[in-house]
């Protein structure tokens, strides 16, 4: 289970020290070779075990970056859709 973060994402870092398990990593660390922040799908757990909407979203200043991903594993959750909506 994981979110993704979009490429309206503007790298200001604000999802960095918010996540609890580190599983973001920004542009520089990207994995895929994209300009964009990152999360690592197989260490996030949106949040789920601190019982909160994920933290990396609730910090993003740019609403819809954040999205659930498809292997959403949330209930009423949908692939796609952001995590928070403003």
């Amino acid at each position: 289970m994981a979110v993704i973060i979009t490429d309206t994402c503007i790298s200001c870092d604000a999802c960095l020290d918010e996540c609890p398990t580190e599983s973001i990593v920004d542009n520089d660390e990207n994995p895929t070779g994209e300009d964009i922040y990152y999360v690592n799908a197989e260490t996030c757990d949106e949040c789920t075990a601190a019982g909160t909407e994920p933290a990396c979203a609730e910090a993003c200043p740019t609403e819809g970056c954040i999205v659930w991903a498809e292997d959403v594993s949330t209930d009423g959750k949908t692939a796609g859709e952001p995590c928070i909506e403003e």
